[in-house]
């Protein structure tokens, strides 16, 4: 029997295209060793994402391809993860406590982008990520409704704010400290310095991901938070329909002028599914977020239904992954938040949090 080989093994696992990648394993730089002994082979795969609902499939279908390269008398497959910063905008300072910032963001409003929001973020976080979510549209803050938080937040020193806890995630909002029937009648800047200190100010907790649900559209609020928040990425929310296909083009360019990477685009209320009778049908057009990907070469990252059941419990609050985590809905915001989560783990990785910091006293 032929001695099995390194080169081998790596074939084999290269032949898997992982979906949330759009790229084989080896390529991407997830397998950390190869341990052969024999016909004995083990190979450890450490992901740079989260994915606790995909780590058996994947564990299974590598050790099958490994398990048929000729030689191979046993193989073993270990997969976890490591989530690690990423570069953001230059000349901005990362936030203490947070290695990733994505926003959320919609050309304009009526898109379902908050819904959207606190999905993926429930998401990443049933996945096995530490997340977090700021609420950062002022004039209508949503989040402490769909999360089902009350209350106000805590400042023990009186300069900053503990975040508030929900479904295992931290989350801060303006809504935690204004009344719910309060309207924010507040200029430019002084929304901006309002989400600046939420920001800043907030004692964020070792958090993997922090999803911030930015206000809808694309004026000089959006430009200069985005100019302002130290983000490792960005992710788009549109319907189908033209008009919201117009807005969400702007969003998209919006980034890229701020030099911030888009990882993709989110194609809310895609199709509609009677609850009678099954029958499927597109309401607001068909395949307008695929044709925009294709259009600007960002990824599109998934579809969701025009479902009853996403917008009731999300006012409820108790949103669709929390309320029906084994649902068919649930697996898709499962699937978008890997796919967000691992193209963001292909980009640059930020080093500067390791670097000591040089401090000069004069004695």
């Amino acid at each position: 029997m032929s001695e099995v080989t390194q080169a081998q093994i790596e074939a084999a696992i290269k032949e898997y295209i992982d979906p949330h990648l759009d790229k084989d394993l080896v390529s991407a730089k997830c397998i950390k060793d190869i341990a052969i002994d024999g016909g004995q082979v083990k190979v450890k795969v450490v992901l740079g994402y989260p994915a606790k609902s995909y780590k058996q499939k994947l564990e299974d279908d590598l050790t099958a391809r490994v398990q048929a390269v000729d030689g191979v008398s046993s193989a073993g497959v270990d997969v976890s993860w490591k989530i690690d910063a990423h570069v953001v905008q230059q000349n901005l300072k990362t936030i203490d406590g947070v290695k990733n910032i994505i926003a959320i963001a919609s050309g304009k409003g009526g898109v379902g982008k908050s819904t959207t929001a606190v999905n993926l973020a429930l998401a990443l976080s049933a996945e096995g990520a530490n997340v977090g979510v700021l609420d950062a549209d002022i004039y209508g803050p949503s989040q402490p409704r769909m999360l089902g938080v009350s209350g106000k937040p805590e400042s023990p020193d009186g300069k900053t704010l503990e975040p508030m806890n929900s479904y295992h995630m931290q989350a801060m909002s303006i809504g935690f400290l204004i009344d719910e029937d309060t309207p924010m009648i507040w200029r430019g800047p002084m929304v901006t310095q309002a989400l600046e200190q939420l920001l800043n100010d907030t004692n964020w907790k070792n958090l993997d991901y922090l999803i911030i649900d930015l206000p809808p559209g694309t004026g000089d609020t959006q430009l200069t938070l985005a100019q302002k928040v130290p983000v490792s990425g960005a992710v788009i929310v549109t319907t189908p329909q033209d008009i919201a296909l117009l807005d969400a083009r702007k969003g998209l360019k919006m980034f890229e002028k701020v030099e911030v990477p888009v990882l993709g685009i989110v194609e809310n209320m895609s199709i509609h599914i009677c609850s009678e009778c099954g029958h499927e049908e597109f309401i607001f057009g068909k395949g307008g977020g695929v044709n925009m990907s294709e259009e600007f070469n960002v990824d599109f990252l998934g579809a969701l239904p025009l479902d009853i059941r996403i917008r009731e419990e999300t006012d409820s609050g108790k949103p669709t992954v929390v309320a029906e985590p084994d649902s068919r809905i649930a697996q898709i915001y499962k699937e978008i938040a890997r796919r967000t989560a691992g193209k963001l783990s292909l980009q640059s990785k930020n080093y500067s949090a390791k670097f000591p910091q040089i401090v000069i006293q004069n004695n």
